[in-house]
């Protein structure tokens, strides 16, 4: 049977491992907020270029023309 300084040790072991996996779940936790954050801000930009595109597609003459190379070329 294990003695009290066996266990204190293995119980101090085991509360260094919990206090690491603690830090590791709220840095995971962070770094997907921020994915999360950073797909939304992509969504609305694709959203955004989508609606531009549909808009040069369905009106032609608003598009952008093609300018002529520079003198230098």
């Amino acid at each position: 049977m294990p003695d009290r300084d066996d266990l204190a040790v293995r119980i101090d072991k085991l509360e260094t491992l919990l206090a690491y996996q603690e830090q590791t779940f709220e840095d995971l936790s962070k770094v997907v907020t921020e994915q999360w954050q950073e797909i939304a801000g992509l969504k609305r930009q694709l959203a955004k270029l989508t609606d531009q595109l549909r808009t040069v597609e369905a009106h032609p003459a608003l598009a952008p023309q093609d300018e002529a190379p520079p003198p230098h070329y």
